[in-house]
């Protein structure tokens, strides 16, 4: 570098001849990101990077030497550019040093050292001297980070011993003040100068004094001079002194200060009456918030049966050290990570640091060792690295087990295991400090690498599961709820006893009935013996981790399980040998022991159930109990009386008569024909789908009675009592008393009066003007409404200056023109008269007087000259004598009324026209201003002309040539309020039609009829801003939209259509009023365009499910929180003055603005934020920025990250994990918190449990919102969040306070196709209606995710928001409320607010949605949650919990499995001929009855009854005939053929997710656009899950008609039938019916295309599935390489239908020759293998001789086909095969050929060592395109006729075109040239 610049080094040559390679820094000035692309193991010359773009501008030289010495400790940190992206970065660097040398030079001095000294002085005097006491604390924080960066830089610049004294001195000032300008979160705790509001708040002060305490506090003894320096810093509060003592980290300390301080400011500030002298905190909130942080400890400690260690000893400040345990669990938990998922973990850590810190206090010795507690200072990561890295070591390496969740649950130890582990006493073993070669680190891993030292962890055997095993069985259903299952099961036999014996329940009081039915207990032995044997055996892997005492009670269980099972069919059986013994009493006394475990349940848990932590104390209230057990006593009576009268009763008698038949006449071999079996088979056949059915059927009857109790009590909750605008108008003057009533506080809540004065109600309308107003404002700027829509809605601001209210204009539209034609029509003279008529309509009559008192304002205003106004006086003097004394109609003409209102409108719309011409536009407003005055007096006024005379004489002497009315001010009309008022008056004039249809946009109806509709239904009343919960809201997101780029809006799909394009024709409407607001001008500059794209953007990204509407929405809570202050701390002329007064008073801003930081955090929880900032890929740049823009735009959010950066330790790189905290600054984010963490925390669990779970230590306040990225929130609806959380306040249930708050959602994606619609009104449903009896009276709610609202002390103290393990919490949501409950809470569910909710819109979103549903029930139904909560709850509580979790899932399964049972059962009475001769005996005539109770299982098959809820909730909400309509539109859109598909969705993942596992999670992506999906991607997606199942069921009722006799003549064959002809039409083709364009012939033809292309690639490694088919097959069988071995041979012996079908055609065949013989059978295997070979023959042939042999293989083929004709043709003319016989035959070879095909993919390891693993392969890729082309073929059919996709698009699109969209032009491309073109309705 140049020589001038005096600095002490420079650039080496190797380094500057370093290559060049830039950075791409797209989007971007490099100015701006070099700073933000730092490599990571560079990190620490970012903030210097940031001073040097910071200064550019002031001074380029120090910017220079700024970057040049950024550049010379990169050079340090790494000399060899080792790091990612290091050489990079420097290279970059380096050429912008070199160009920057040259360019810039000294400005203030000659040489580099001055010149950073004088820039430095100067910079000093500018900002920090002078701007100390005037800036805020955030400014200052900036300027002290740029002054000790410069100062740094200074220092390498300048020699040493060259720093002058001055720049020295204020450098000492700077390091000495620096502390207390850092950039903080919320409280600027240590800033001095100019202080934000909150820090002047008691509440905040009060709770600072307090912690501040540290009087008498111990001060550890300094071993050196360093530690001194290091950790010697004042203690200011007691987090700093436990910190001090314990080595908590920095980011840690200041963030638990921050939370904690605000704590005890809500809670405090509460009780508080008077603020006045409030110093200091009340002792009664501290202690109530040690009780609720420490209540989990505690209960932990009873258990355990220790001590607790929060130890008070007498005399002791006891407030101070209530707050020094509250602050040491909060940073234990604050810097916990992973492990804040082990809550009794966090108990026993706190357990022996609250111990240490009662020594340091008191005793000051150890109590086991004795040694001193005065050791030297730990540093400030000695917790993380002694207490919670070697915790975390083990949950990492238990992951590493789980083989990315392909390992079986019993391998690993997750979450819950290891938490458990603290469930014993055996945690004591662990001692403190804690032992690491204890058995809780042991592990049967390999040793270590080299570079982790052994001392960390040690080598052992595999650890047990600890408690529990979630083995892959479905036996876990019946384990988790055998209580339901044995009464399942004894009702049901003792029904079929009842039926056959007697056939009438009377019949049950007979004593032979009766003594049999008694046989329902030994059944029950068995089952309880059942379960015990299960209990040991699916828990035996978790058996050394029990102590003996739960053992012994598992076999004590069994014990007793087994004597009864033996004793009482001993006793039975005597008793039936001898009645007249003593059998009685071991009956007896089992009745007892039975009784008592379903009435007593928690007695016979002490003896036989395991001791557990979880699930004490869950009964409930009386009156709960009452209530949902009533519910299920009903749903019971009537589920058994139906089965009993509808299945069982008329199947009794057939049964009898077909068992007592004999058949001789087989149509097969029969095995057992000599055998007298009673037709068992026929009677299974015939009862298993009844007995299925009698099993599932609870789950529909529990559809039908929560859709009944779920609507009445919806209609008692006044859920839709306005559900229009109709309704609303009639009703809308009492909705500000209502408003007033539920959303503004009272000072006397106890007191209201019901009637109110005319001053009171004036102010309630003025408050609820406010809201009223800003809720309509939000909408506009959302563009539902037009500009016109919100001045006819808007109700006036200021309302002071009319004598009468002011009602939003849509009521009083056409008001005036109708008053207008009744006063012109009035022929009478009486005044009574039609005043009588005008005042019987209220808004016509405040129309009237608003119309006449703003007319006379704005001419009286208006006018300038005193002789004008004086006219005006003088008329208004006369209208109001006239009307006093009742002469009106005879001094004023009403005639002239009408020539009056016309001459006002065109006076009006003049006065709101814009301003060209001054002068022309003056002399218009003159002219017309005339032309009134004059009809007011010559053609209205019967002595106007006096008035005006009057006026002349009485100015007789002014200006007599001047005319009248010439003097205006025309000022008047460009002021806000004066134009509001002219407007009103405009719209009360003009609007002559009745605006019942304002506003036309739906969504806005919707929202303004249920905000009304909400303030009428029961909410507790609003607190005081200052007396509400403060509450968080948590967002995670990983790498989804944020907001959409240009180049996504314009980007073409295949059918050419762009998101725009295709947003502009879903809500044209949304979009004319989008462009009447931004206003696009023609002539557009840069800057304009700019705005207007941006503008787009927006528009776009807000009809999405984008971060960016997410942000938006929850932001909402923050402006209705800053509007409640303004409304409450101000006086009635304020309020009347209307939100002027509160804008312009900066002292309403900035207190509303401290007061809402106290009260609302958001977090948004962005993973991956830190990798986007520095990557170089365009879409992860553009999500950063965007996020970067979003904490500009909202200066109160907050981002968390996990920040990964490279640190060399030892000379060794290694990665180090951190979670961060950011919010924006000036231009880019500026860090908060930083704290380390002991590893990557997303790599343990899930990743959005884990996502959160980083970012939770970060929300502040009592509650916590969780909110998805799918999510949006109304201004209106925020405005309730205060009453929403009095809900926590309300205490129910024996004193219990909820745990969770559930709210409703609306889910806003249902306009876009009729799919969405379906998915839609489904999850509507589900959130509605299924949630409120969930919650009441079933108490059997839990948390789905999205809104709910969680107690967050109690949550953070008990594992969090959710549970993360891999895997088995696939569904992470859910068992945060099952968590939740079996800790002692529960969860309400309120509908007086809502929260927006996007669901997925296409068929394979919403597929794979149900996917991953379905994988996270199956995997529920293994864990050890659903166990203890179907084992804890009692019976009725456990039949809700049951029916609404998994039990829905495995009833969808059983469903399907009832179809199967009944095909199959059909085919083997076919086919062996016993349903012929069965139905053609003489014997039997009751041939109807058997047929009637065949078919009533069909019912069950339509699945109608589950639309159940859906219309009972449109009903309530939209009205019955709305829903009725609804219903009907569904069915012909075919919704039940959409529904009908998920319930396959449902079964086969279920299902299948229990057998083998294979759980995942399925990103179904949030798009909007409606695309046409290939025919491979289809095929891919459902083949195994509904194709392969659909053929098969095809092929079992054809074969049932074909060969099948017995309902021939009868109409019930298709009544049995339609159903599953249904069933398999919808799962073969409903995907390529709701494909769009699915019937068009072009894409039909390259879907042809492409599937042949995917079939015929080959696989390999790393080849995607949707490029080959062999690479799809691979993977679709991933499941079952990783199953165990009894999944395989489930696997294999399902398999085994498919032999039936073989075995039972040939036997039909004509070349058979009714031969009956095994040999048929065997010579048909000979000729299946036959064929086999030939197709293997093939096979080899193509692979062997396919090319270099190209002849030989020709003549093979010719060979193998001139034999195949010579067989066939010997067996045609010889043998007798048939035509018939050929179809027949393909019918039963192809399901064996299929069932080979499945064994081998289950014995693929032993196919493979054989060598036959690729014959496998081949005979795969033969099915898979037959099942292709029968697909293919009705679709490629349907699309020769071009009508069937016109239907199509029709059928799919129909909602759409109902309002008027038009997607017809969508789907052909046609689009508007200009994107800021309106959009015509259609």
């Amino acid at each position: 570098m140049a020589s001038s610049s005096g600095l002490a080094r420079t650039p080496s040559k190797r380094m500057s001849r370093a290559q060049t390679m830039m950075v791409e820094i797209p989007n971007e000035d490099n100015s701006t990101a070099d700073s933000e692309l730092v490599p990571s193991s560079l990190a620490s010359i970012a903030p210097i990077l940031r001073v040097a773009n910071e200064i550019e501008k002031d001074n380029p030289r120090v910017a220079y030497l700024c970057r040049f010495h950024a550049f010379e400790k990169a050079h340090q940190m790494d000399p060899t550019s080792s790091g990612r992206g290091v050489r990079q970065f420097k290279t970059y660097l380096l050429h912008r040093l070199e160009r920057e040398e040259e360019e810039t030079k000294p400005m203030l001095a000659r040489n580099d050292p001055r010149e950073i000294q004088m820039y430095y002085q100067q910079f000093y005097l500018k900002n920090i001297a002078d701007g100390q006491y005037t800036k805020k604390p955030e400014e200052m924080a900036k300027i002290y980070q740029i002054a000790s960066v410069l100062f740094d830089v200074l220092r390498t610049v300048v020699p040493v011993g060259r720093v002058d004294d001055q720049t020295q001195r204020f450098a000492d000032e700077v390091e000495k003040k620096k502390e207390q300008f850092e950039h903080y979160n919320i409280l600027p705790l240590y800033a001095v100068g100019v202080k934000p509001a909150i820090m002047e708040l008691p509440e905040i002060q009060a709770a600072l004094r307090a912690i501040q305490n540290v009087e008498g506090l111990p001060v550890a003894r300094h071993t050196s001079d360093d530690t001194r320096q290091e950790r010697g810093k004042p203690v200011n509060d007691v987090l700093d002194w436990l910190s001090f003592h314990f080595g908590f980290q920095k980011g840690n300390v200041a963030n638990q200060r921050e939370h904690l301080i605000l704590l005890l400011a809500n809670m405090d500030v509460r009780k508080k009456e008077n603020l006045e002298g409030y110093t200091a905190l009340n002792a009664d909130t501290i202690r109530k918030l040690v009780d609720k942080v420490f209540k989990n400890y505690r209960s932990w400690c009873n258990y355990l049966r220790c001590k607790s260690h929060l130890r008070f000893q007498q005399g002791c400040n006891r407030q101070q050290l209530e707050l020094i345990y509250i602050s040491l669990y909060l940073l234990i938990w604050g810097e916990a990570s992973n492990i804040r998922f082990m809550p009794e973990c966090l108990c026993y850590i706190f357990h022996n640091m609250a111990n240490e810190v009662y020594g340091i206090l008191f005793s000051n010795a150890r109590p086991v060792s004795g040694d001193t507690y005065e050791n030297a200072p730990p540093d400030d990561e000695a917790f993380l690295r002694n207490v919670i890295t070697p915790i975390y070591k083990v949950l990492q390496r238990e992951v590493k087990r789980n083989k990315g969740g392909k390992a079986s649950h019993s391998k690993w130890r997750n979450y819950d295991d290891l938490n458990e582990y603290f469930w014993s006493g055996k945690c004591f073993q662990l001692k403190w400090p804690m032992n690491v070669k204890a058995d809780f680190f042991a592990h049967s891993d390999d040793p270590p690498p080299a570079n982790e030292t052994n001392n960390q962890i040690t080598v052992g055997k595999r650890k047990p599961k600890t408690n529990f095993v979630e083995a892959r069985t479905f036996w876990h259903l019946y384990r988790s709820f055998d209580r339901m299952w044995i009464f399942f099961i004894m009702a049901f036999q003792a029904m079929l006893i009842v039926a056959w014996n007697s056939g009438s329940l009377l019949g049950f009081f007979d004593e032979d009935v009766f003594r049999k039915v008694l046989t329902i207990f030994i059944t029950a032995a068995f089952l309880n013996f059942l379960q015990a044997t299960l209990d040991i055996i699916l828990s035996f892997n978790a058996w050394r981790s029990l102590n003996f005492s739960q053992i012994l009670r598992y076999l004590a269980k069994f014990a007793i399980a087994a004597f009864w099972a033996v004793v009482l069919p001993l006793a039975y059986s005597s008793s039936v040998q001898n009645p007249t013994g003593l059998v009685s009493m071991p009956l007896f006394l089992y009745l007892v022991t039975w009784f008592l475990e379903g009435s007593a349940p928690y007695l016979i848990r002490v003896t036989m159930q395991p001791k557990l932590y979880v699930g004490r104390g869950m009964h409930e209230d009386f009156f709960s109990l009452l209530k949902y057990t009533m519910f299920w006593i009903l749903l019971l009576i009537s589920k058994l009386a139906f089965s009993y009268y509808v299945e069982i009763l008329p199947l009794v008698q057939p049964t009898k008569i077909i068992m007592e038949l004999h058949v001789d006449n087989y149509q097969w071999h029969e095995f057992f024909s000599e055998v007298k079996t009673h037709n068992i088979g026929v009677v299974i056949a015939i009862w298993s789908p009844i007995v299925l059915v009698y099993f599932m059927d609870a789950q529909i009857w529990y559809a039908i009675f929560s859709t009944l109790f779920g609507g009445i009590r919806g209609a008692f909750s006044h859920l839709g009592e306005i559900r229009t605008l109709g309704m609303l108008r009639s009703r809308f003057e009492s909705v500000p008393r209502a408003f007033c009533r539920r959303l503004v506080p009272s000072p006397n809540q106890h007191n209201r009066k019901r009637h109110l004065d005319e001053a009171t109600e004036r102010k309630n309308i003025a408050s609820f003007s406010l809201v009223w107003n800003k809720f309509i404002h939000s909408m506009r700027m959302q563009d539902l409404i037009s500009d016109r829509d919100r001045d006819l809605l808007l109700v006036p601001s200021s309302s002071s200056d009319v004598s009468v209210v002011q009602w939003p204009p849509f009521l009083l539209a056409s008001k005036i023109p109708i008053a207008l034609d009744m006063a012109k029509d009035f022929k009478k003279k009486d005044d009574a008269g039609l005043f009588k008529k005008i005042e019987t309509d209220d808004y016509m009559h405040s129309a009237v007087i608003e119309c006449y008192e703003t007319l006379r304002d704005i001419l009286y205003n208006l006018l300038d000259d005193d002789a004008d106004r004086l006219i005006v006086k003088e008329i208004c003097y006369e209208v109001d004598m006239s009307i006093h004394q009742r002469r009106f109609l005879t001094d004023f003409r009403m005639s002239g009324l009408p020539a009056l209102s016309n001459r006002l409108e065109k006076f009006l719309g003049i006065l709101l026209s814009n301003v060209e011409d001054v002068d022309t536009f003056r002399s218009q407003i003159i002219n017309v201003l005339q032309d009134i005055m004059e009809i007011i007096t010559q053609d209205v006024m019967v002595n106007g002309s006096g008035i005006i005379a009057r006026a002349h004489r009485h100015h007789e002497g002014d200006q007599k040539k001047e005319q009248r009315f010439e003097k205006i001010n025309i000022d008047l009309i460009q002021m806000k309020t004066w134009r509001e008022k002219i407007i009103r008056l405009y719209l009360l004039l003009t609007v002559k039609e009745s605006a019942i249809n304002v506003p036309p946009n739906l969504e806005a109806r919707r929202r303004i009829t249920f905000f009304a509709n909400s303030l009428f239904m029961n909410m507790p009343s609003a607190p005081k801003v200052r007396d509400m919960l403060s509450f968080s809201v948590l967002t995670p997101y990983y790498k989804e939209d944020v907001l959409y780029s240009d180049e996504e809006l314009t980007k073409e799909n295949e059918d050419g259509i762009s998101i725009l394009f295709y947003l502009q024709r879903i809500y044209p409407d949304e979009w004319n009023n989008f462009l009447e607001r931004v206003q696009p001008s023609e002539n557009k500059d840069e800057s304009e365009e700019a705005r207007l794209k941006e503008e787009v953007r927006k528009w776009v990204s807000y009809r999405g499910q984008t971060l960016s509407k997410t942000v938006r929405g929850m932001m909402y809570y923050r402006q209705a929180l800053e509007l409640q202050y303004c409304l409450e701390f101000s006086d009635d002329s304020e309020i009347l003055g209307g939100f002027q007064a509160f804008e312009d008073d900066p002292r309403y801003i900035e207190q509303a603005q401290a007061l809402a930081n106290m009260k609302f955090t958001y977090v948004v929880s962005c993973q991956v934020y830190g990798a986007q900032k520095k990557s170089s890929d365009q879409r992860d740049r553009s999500c950063y920025l965007n996020i970067l823009n979003l904490m500009l735009t909202y200066p109160s959010l907050r981002v968390a990250y996990i920040d990964e950066r490279e640190e060399t330790v030892d000379g060794i790189s290694q990665k180090v994990y951190y979670s961060v905290l950011v919010k924006g600054g000036e231009k880019l984010d500026e860090e908060i918190y930083r704290i380390r963490l002991p590893g990557p925390p997303t790599e343990i669990g899930e990743g959005k449990p884990e996502n959160q779970n980083h970012a939770i230590i970060f929300t502040r306040g009592e509650a916590l919102q969780t909110i998805d990225m799918n999510q949006d929130n109304y201004f209106e609806e925020a405005y309730k969040m205060r009453n929403v959380l009095e809900e926590f306040l309300k205490a129910r249930h024996k004193e219990r306070k909820p745990s969770i708050l559930g709210l409703r959602e609306h889910i806003f994606t249902g306009s876009v196709s009729s799919l969405a619609w379906f998915m839609s009104n489904q999850e509507t449903s589900f959130v509605t209606i299924g949630q409120r009896i969930l919650a009441n009276p079933l108490r059997v709610r839990f948390h789905y995710g999205h809104p709910d609202i969680f107690d967050r002390i109690f949550h953070l103290t008990r594992g969090g928001i959710s549970k993360a393990s891999k895997i088995i919490n696939l569904s992470e949501d859910i068992f945060a409320g099952f968590n939740s409950t079996l800790r002692g809470g529960y969860v309400t569910h309120h509908e007086y607010i809502q929260v927006g909710k996007g669901r997925d819109v296409g068929m394979n979103q919403i597929s794979a949605f149900e996917a991953k549903v379905a994988n996270g029930n199956g995997e529920q139904t293994l864990s050890r949650d659903v166990y203890r909560l179907g084992r804890r709850f009692d019976f009725y509580r456990m039949l809700s919990f049951y029916f609404t979790t998994v039990g829905f899932y495995f009833s969808s399964m059983v469903t399907v499995l009832i179809v199967y049972v009944f095909l199959y059962g059909r085919l083997y009475m076919v086919m062996s001929g016993l349903e012929q001769e069965i139905i053609e005996n003489a014997t039997i005539h009751q041939s109807k009855a058997l047929e009637e109770a065949l078919a009533t299982q069909s019912v069950f098959q339509l699945g109608l009854l589950l639309v159940l809820p859906m219309v009972m909730e449109i009903g309530l909400e939209k009205g019955f005939r709305t829903a009725l309509g609804d219903f009907i539109i569904m069915q012909l859109q075919l919704a039940s053929v959409f529904f009908t598909f998920q319930l396959g969705t449902k079964a086969h993942y279920y299902g299948r997710t229990i057998l083998h596992g294979g759980s995942k999670y399925r990103a179904t992506g949030r798009g909007f656009v409606v695309f046409h999906a290939r025919f491979a991607d289809n095929y891919r997606l459902y083949s195994r899950s509904h194709f392969v199942k659909g053929l098969e069921l095809l092929i079992l009722l054809v074969l049932y008609e074909v060969y099948g006799q017995s309902y021939r003549s009868s109409s019930l064959y298709m009544f049995i039938t339609v159903s599953m002809w249904f069933l398999v039409g919808s799962w073969l083709f409903a995907p390529f019916v709701f494909n769009p364009s699915g019937f068009d012939w072009q894409k039909t033809v390259d879907d042809w295309t492409d599937w042949k292309r995917w079939m015929g690639n080959r696989g390999g490694i790393g080849i995607n599935p949707n490029k080959s088919w062999e690479s799809w097959w691979e993977e679709e069988q991933e499941h079952l390489k990783f199953t165990n071995i009894r999944g395989r041979l489930l696997e294999i012996i399902l398999v085994f239908r498919f032999f039936i079908y073989q075995y039972g055609i040939v036997y039909h065949l004509d070349i058979a020759h009714h031969s009956k013989k095994i040999l048929v059978y065997g010579l048909s295997w000979l000729v299946m293998l036959t064929g086999l070979l030939v197709l293997k023959m093939v096979s080899m042939g193509r692979r062997r001789f396919g090319t270099d042999f190209q002849l030989m293989f020709r003549i093979l083929k010719a060979l193998l086909f001139l034999g195949f004709l010579s067989v066939m043709t010997v067996l045609f003319v010889v043998c007798g095969l048939t035509i018939s016989d050929l179809f027949a035959a393909i019918l039963a070879f192809l399901p064996t050929g299929w069932a080979i095909l499945l064994i081998g993919q289950a014995m693929r390891p032993v196919l493979k060592s054989l060598k036959f693993w690729d014959s496998i392969k081949e005979l795969a890729r033969g099915y898979e395109y037959i099942m292709g082309l029968v697909l293919f073929m009705p679709t490629a059919i349907l699309s020769w006729f071009p009508f069937v996709s016109e239907f199509q698009t029709r059928l799919l699109f129909n909602q759409a075109f109902s309002r008027g969209l038009q997607i017809s032009m969508i789907l052909a491309g046609r689009k508007e040239k200009d994107i800021t073109s309106p959009v015509k309705y259609a």
